[in-house]
């Protein structure tokens, strides 16, 4: 079977993954309207193309806090790979080396954060951090990313409590006895009391400050009053993002609380979003509307689910690939040319 788009991997995933990973990779929170919502919104954006601009020579690389990655496409956290792929996110580490991009290793990996770093050495590579009750094990997980060369830590902060997953409820889902957490595995047993810790507030900025150098992205923000927090409280970068709607059903689609952010932050820092990617135009419209870099979550499984690490740089090319060319057909040569100039709303 040629993989042409997502969608062909998507489908590949769904046939040929056990039930209770597919339906944990797919589950939206409660009706999952703000999951599908996301992908939604971006067919509500439509494109201004310009014509006659000398496009034969295209740069579509772009950097994000310095570092310099092939085009504007990351990997989000996810947990769990290898519930994907045997050799989970050390797989998921080499695709994004090879195609020269940042990779987000999530606190929930099955991989420790020392293999993922060995898989992929020299790769560009932030750490997502929940911060838990045991603010010890937090502590020592940041700790160990910065030694590990990790370059950005990433701190979600809209999982205070797990949503509602009806699939998962009705699978009742748990990691294979095979499986481990393994960065947490001396931390806490899984699938006991909830280990996040939901007081968690914006002065916990200045705890993970006073414990590393590294940068801070904040991942979960959809408002501006939360944005201007955020450039308050110091931080390096902001990750608009809604969970992949796995948190709180019916709040905005990340895209459409892209511009609000984006207009809140003005320029001070960087900002990128999550949910909903699914083609070259998608990332073509969130850098228009002020994303510095999109990050793709579940598109990512399914490359794993399909080929290990071969899949994944599959996803990964084909993005590439669809967004040099929607670039091209906009009247772009390169990154620096895109603007807001180049979309508009649909009127409904």
């Amino acid at each position: 079977m040629a993989m042409v788009c997502l969608s062909d991997f998507e489908a590949y995933a769904k046939k040929y993954l056990p039930k209770i990973a597919w339906d944990y990779f797919a589950a939206g929170a409660d009706d999952c309207t703000t999951r599908d919502e996301n992908i939604l919104a971006y067919k509500r954006i439509h494109f201004r193309p310009r014509m006659l601009r000398d496009v034969s020579v295209m740069d579509i690389s772009t950097k994000i806090l310095g570092s310099e990655i092939s085009f504007p496409v990351g990997i989000a956290p996810t947990g769990f790979h290898q519930l994907a792929w045997p050799d989970g996110e050390k797989s998921t580490a080499r695709a994004a080396r090879a195609m020269n991009t940042c990779y987000i290793a999530s606190t929930y990996s099955t991989c420790t954060l020392e293999e993922i770093s060995a898989a992929a050495p020299g790769g560009l590579r932030w750490f997502q951090l929940y911060i838990h009750r045991n603010r010890a094990a937090s502590q020592q997980l940041v700790q160990r990313a910065e030694a590990l060369s990790f370059q950005g830590l990433v701190l979600t902060t809209d999982v205070p409590y797990t949503g509602k997953r009806r699939d998962d409820v009705r699978n009742g889902f748990r990691l294979p006895p095979h499986m481990k957490v393994k960065n947490l595995e001396r931390a806490f047993e899984v699938c006991k009391m909830s280990p996040l810790d939901p007081s968690v507030t914006w002065n916990d900025i200045y705890w993970l400050r006073s414990l590393t150098r590294l940068p801070i992205i904040i991942k979960g923000i959809l408002t501006r009053e939360d944005a201007e927090l955020a450039v308050r409280h110091g931080v390096q970068g902001i990750i608009v993002s809604n969970h992949g709607g796995r948190q709180l059903d019916e709040g905005p689609a990340t895209i459409d609380a892209l511009v609000e952010v984006v207009e809140a932050v003005r320029g001070r820092v960087e900002v990128y979003v999550d949910g909903g990617i699914r083609k070259g135009s998608d990332v073509l419209k969130a850098l228009a509307l002020g994303a510095k870099c999109v990050f793709i979550g579940r598109p990512a499984l399914w490359g794993l689910a399909y080929k290990g690490e071969e899949g994944l740089q599959g996803v990964l090319r084909i993005l590439q690939d669809e967004f040099r060319l929607s670039m091209a057909l906009a009247g772009c040569a390169s990154v620096s040319e895109i603007g807001q100039h180049l979309v508009q709303f649909s009127k409904l």
